[in-house]
């Protein structure tokens, strides 16, 4: 009997030095979704991960500005600041402000557990009903 490639595939471990973190993901309307994450995992893969309806129409490269979000002041330290290419990009977001951001160009860090930040409406696909995570 032979076995298909798929069937042999083993799931990666997590490593033990591999820090859980919960990231706290929350909607203009205050819906408010806990998930967990590993260092190393940009925020827009997450979000796709977890079934948000994100647009990211341009899928990461920071050319589109859809995936637009809000990093409360207390977690901004924690970040390093945006490039000039990122800067660039949310000064055509009519809604930008200090807090804004782009999803896609940041990756969770060991300091991140906790982390909260708000997906603008302007980033989400038009849905009806969705359920994420």
């Amino acid at each position: 009997m032979q076995t298909s490639a798929a069937a042999r595939i083993e799931p990666t471990p997590v490593e033990d030095d591999d820090k859980i973190l919960n990231i706290n993901i929350y909607l203009a309307d205050g819906s408010h979704f806990r998930r967990e994450a590993i260092a190393g995992l940009r925020l827009l893969d997450l979000l796709r991960m977890y079934g948000f309806p994100v647009k990211a129409e341009c899928g990461g490269a920071c050319v589109c500005g859809t995936c637009h979000i809000r990093i409360p002041e207390r977690w901004q330290n924690v970040l390093p600041p945006p490039t000039d290419e990122e800067l660039a990009k949310l000064d055509d977001i009519p809604t930008a402000d200090e807090s804004s951001r782009l999803a896609c160009q940041i990756e969770t860090t060991d300091e991140m557990d906790g982390f909260e930040f708000v997906i603008q409406p302007d980033s989400l696909v038009p849905q009806t009903y969705w359920v994420a995570g």
